[in-house]
Parts: C-alpha cells; sequence; structure tokens
C-alpha cells in the first residue's frame, strides 16, 4: 500500500518547500511589487493565503485546506523547529545592539522589557478575556493571558530601519533595540509559564510564576554569558573566518541544548550571548573580513526564518479557513494591543523619573513602533492543536499583518510630525 504524498515527504522535503516558496515570493516582491522587504513579505504572505483559500472554495475538489493540513501535521513545530528558531532569531538580533549605548539608557530598557511586558500581558489578556466573552468563545480565561504573553514581544528589524532613515537619535535606536532584544526573552519566559499552567490545567499562582521566572531568566542570563565568554576567547584565539562562523553556530546550538536539558531559557540565554559576541567578539576578537562574514551569516539567518515564519502562518490561516469568531478576535486584538502598548509603555518610562528618555516624542515613537514580527509568530505556531489555537493564531495574524503594514509604514510621518512640533530642540532629538 502506497503511502499519500504528505505523509512520504521527508524532514528535508518539508524544509525544501518552505526555502523555495520563500524565495520565489521574495524574488517576486523584489522584481514586481518592490516594497520593502518586511512588509512585502508579509504582503505575500497574506496574498498566499488569502489565494489559496479562494481557490479553496471556488475549487473544493482540489482539498487543498486537506493537504495543508496534512502537511503541517508532519512538521512538529514545537520540539523540532520553533524552539530552536527562537534562540537563532534572539542571537541574531542581538549582534546589532551597542551595548555602549545600550548602558546608557539601560533603566527604560529594563523597566520596557520586564515591567512593561507584564503590564501588557495582563491587560491584554483581561480586555481579550471580555471579547471571548461577549462573542460566547468556549476558551479557557488562562489561554487570553498566553496570548498576551505571546503578542507583547516586539520586533525592531523594520523600526530601526526607519529610525536611521529619519535620523533619530541614537539613544533612541539603542532604547528600541534593547527594549525588544530582552522584551523578546522576557515574553518567551512569561509565556512558557502561562503556558504551561494551560496545558496541564494546573492552577496558576503569581508565587509560583515568580519563582518560576527567576529559575528560567536567571539560569539563562547565567548560561548565556558563560557561552558568550566561551566563544569570544575561542574567536580571539584565531584568524579563520570559515572556522570562526562555525563557532557562533555552535554557540547558540550547543547554548540551546543545554538550556532546553536544564529547563531553562534558551532564548534569552542565546540573547545574552548574541549581545557579548556582537560587542566584545566583533571589537576585540575578530578581523575585518571575519566580522564581514558574521554579520552576513547571521542577516542571512534573521531573514530565512522570518520569511519561513510569515509563510507558515499562512499557511496555517488555510488549513484553519477563518471563520466570524476567528475575525472578530482579529480584529478586537488589533485595538487591544494598540492601548495595552500604550498604556506599558507609559507606565514604564514615565512613572520612575530616572527612566525619562531625553528625546522629545520618545514615547510616541515606542508606543507605535512597538511592531510585532517572527517571535509572536512563532510562539502562536508552537500552541496545541485546537480551536483555542486557531482563533489565538487568527488574532496573532491580524495583530503582526497591522503592525507591519500600518504602522511600519506611517512611523516615518509620525517621526516627522514630531519634528515639526518640536524642531527648536534639535539637540534633544526627534525634534
Amino acid at each position: 500500500m502506497h503511502e499519500t504524498a504528505s505523509n512520504a515527504l521527508s524532514a528535508f522535503d518539508i524544509a525544501s518547500i518552505l526555502v523555495v516558496a520563500a524565495a520565489l515570493l521574495g524574488w517576486f516582491n523584489h522584481h514586481v511589487l518592490k516594497l520593502p522587504h518586511v512588509i512585502g513579505l508579509t504582503v505575500m504572505g497574506a496574498l498566499a493565503a488569502i489565494g489559496l483559500m479562494l481557490a479553496n472554495v471556488l475549487f473544493p475538489a482540489l482539498t487543498l485546506d486537506n493537504q495543508v493540513v496534512a502537511l503541517l501535521e508532519r512538521m512538529n513545530f514545537t520540539q523540532t523547529l520553533l524552539e530552536g528558531m527562537l534562540s537563532f532569531l534572539l542571537f541574531a538580533g542581538a549582534l546589532h545592539v551597542d551595548l555602549e549605548r545600550l548602558r546608557q539608557s539601560w533603566v527604560p530598557v529594563l523597566l520596557l522589557s520586564t515591567v512593561g511586558v507584564i503590564i501588557s500581558t495582563v491587560l491584554i489578556g483581561i480586555a481579550c478575556w471580555g471579547v471571548g466573552l461577549a462573542l460566547g468563545l468556549p476558551i479557557e480565561p488562562i489561554w487570553y493571558f498566553v496570548f498576551g504573553a505571546l503578542i507583547s514581544p516586539t520586533d525592531p528589524v523594520s523600526v530601526l530601519g526607519v529610525l536611521k532613515e529619519e535620523e533619530v537619535p541614537a539613544s533612541l535606536q539603542s532604547a528600541v533595540a534593547g527594549e525588544s532584544l530582552f522584551n523578546d526573552g522576557v515574553g518567551i519566559v512569561v509565556f512558557t509559564i502561562l503556558l504551561g499552567a494551560a496545558v496541564t490545567g494546573a492552577e496558576f499562582s503569581i508565587g509560583e510564576g515568580a519563582r518560576l521566572f527567576a529559575l528560567e531568566a536567571g539560569g539563562g542570563v547565567l548560561v548565556g554569558l558563560a557561552f558568550g565568554w566561551i566563544g569570544y576567547r575561542a574567536l580571539a584565539s584565531m584568524d579563520e573566518y570559515a572556522l570562526e562562523v562555525l563557532i557562533t553556530l555552535a554557540i547558540v546550538m550547543g547554548g540551546y541544548a543545554l538550556c532546553s536539558s536544564l529547563h531553562i531559557s534558551g532564548p534569552l540565554a542565546m540573547a545574552v550571548a548574541g549581545l557579548l559576541i556582537g560587542n566584545h567578539g566583533v571589537t576585540y576578537a575578530m578581523s575585518d573580513v571575519t566580522r564581514d562574514y558574521v554579520i552576513k551569516f547571521w542577516e542571512l539567518v534573521d531573514e530565512l526564518l522570518n520569511s519561513i515564519l510569515f509563510l507558515l502562518i499562512g499557511l496555517e490561516l488555510i488549513a484553519l479557513v477563518p471563520g466570524v469568531p476567528h475575525i472578530a478576535m482579529g480584529i478586537a486584538a488589533i485595538a487591544i494591543t494598540l492601548v495595552a502598548r500604550a498604556i506599558s509603555v507609559g507606565a514604564a518610562i514615565n512613572l520612575i523619573p530616572t527612566a525619562r528618555l531625553k528625546t522629545k516624542g520618545a514615547g510616541r515613537v515606542l508606543w507605535w513602533g512597538g511592531l510585532r514580527g517572527g517571535i509572536s509568530i512563532a510562539l502562536a505556531l508552537s500552541l496545541p492543536a485546537g480551536l483555542t489555537r486557531d482563533l489565538l493564531l487568527a488574532a496573532t495574524f491580524a495583530a503582526v499583518l497591522f503592525s507591519v503594514l500600518v504602522q511600519r509604514a506611517t512611523l516615518g510621518r509620525l517621526i516627522d510630525s514630531l519634528k515639526a512640533k518640536h524642531s527648536p530642540a534639535v539637540e534633544e532629538g526627534i525634534g
């Protein structure tokens, strides 16, 4: 008896399909749509999902939804793809964060990535719970807080491009990058703790949550420091670009494997290791040739993984065939995440005087520039299959789509308006 084509696909076949599809979409965007890559990738993923859903409705004999479901079932997201992917993404992002500039704004970065994430998680969870009750959705309350944790981390990649184009002060750029790097790590830890409680059905307590957070986050930071230092010493002992690129890859894969076995935060560990390698390693342990190869290698890794994530969430939407509840949750998620972001940013940088950024209008830039991206998609895809996952996936897709297509596209205009408003104080920042 012959296996179906979907069941016969190997891990290599699946990876090949995803990489080829991502490359084709990127090529089409570059030559036809000519949009900035992140926006083009999101648009192409959305159009591909909508096109395949329409084809499935118009030509039901093709059974595209069943074929996509069969393909997705072959991918063990949580264990084989997404857990490690998060570490790669955070290490790649950390390489570009200037540690010296980050030190200058460490108080607001610390508050935004800890207090801000927790406030955002709670506010989004409560608001989405209310929406779920209004829609009569059969979802346990804790799952709304799981969604709050996965949608709270921000993605700085496309935002930093806009900030550089608009000549925003380096201090604000570092604050945006630093906040995103650490709120990703913190958000993943909070997500993991809440997801564990949601899946097991165990009663969640703030005290137990705080203990687990300290254990996972603290352990992750220590492992990150250790692997970053070992990697730095190894890089400083040679000048062989191919081997040095391999060492950075070993740091991520070996470090994450150790964290996984110790049940501590691998993504947070790799964020810390990436900071060390991206600053001390790049400055003191690499030649110009090696530095160029390492940076370009990890830019490619980041680009590839984000491309695959946007494509995967498009495939998931085809498989679940969104209905009225999915659309309603998606629309509500957009408004809720914007309001929660505004409140969490305001609380983090305004309540404590030392946390205030000198740049005029920084709060509004941090609010509107708080885009959601690959990290949120990865976390949403790792949820256990079922109605709850489908609804939260739809909400995640809507929030990410809005942030990339609307917030990112209009962030430059917001900065221009702030410049015009505060034009006399050039030395202060945006104005």
